[in-house]
């Protein structure tokens, strides 16, 4: 079932450099269904619901560990099974002198014709990913884009407008 968050929430977490949380707010340990002892030190994977392409995250993890911020639609598993959508902004932790520190992530509630179109895009890249691993899916990702003629970044928020 489908969970869907409200216009004024807000999903907070930060990860360790190795992607395991550190830190939850309220909403976001509400909207995993999850106890907060089970998600802190957990990988945030944990939440990763099956309907995901891996492209997405080999983009994201490529981003942040290039110290840039990134935004993605992501569809998210709780712990009972149900599911909800996010427009998330991951950005790098630095230290003083620069350094990744961790990762910070907030969420909130995606535009609705996005996760239509999204979902779309999604099913197509997974087919390819089963069909040709994550370079074909990352490849459709590319010609997707230059079809569009438009970057990843613009892509993603053209759609959350």
């Amino acid at each position: 079932m489908q969970i869907v968050m409200q216009e004024n929430d807000f999903i907070v977490s930060k990860t360790d450099i190795k992607g395991h949380i550190t830190y939850g707010n309220e909403t976001f340990i509400k909207m995993s269904g999850y106890p907060e002892k089970e998600l802190l030190n957990a990988p945030h994977n944990i939440l990763r619901h099956k309907d995901m392409p891996s492209v997405v995250f080999k983009l994201l993890w490529k981003r942040v560990q290039n110290k840039q911020s990134i935004n993605a639609y992501v569809k998210n598993q709780c712990k009972n099974g149900d599911y909800y959508w996010v427009f998330a902004n991951v950005t790098p932790s630095f230290d003083a002198r620069g350094n990744i520190i961790g990762y910070y992530s907030v969420r909130r509630k995606p535009n609705d014709r996005a996760i239509q179109t999204i979902e779309v895009i999604y099913a197509d890249l997974l087919k390819a990913e089963k069909q040709g691993g994550v370079n074909a899916s990352e490849q459709l990702l590319e010609d997707i884009l230059k079809k569009q003629g438009v970057s990843y970044d613009e892509l993603i928020i053209n759609f959350q407008k």
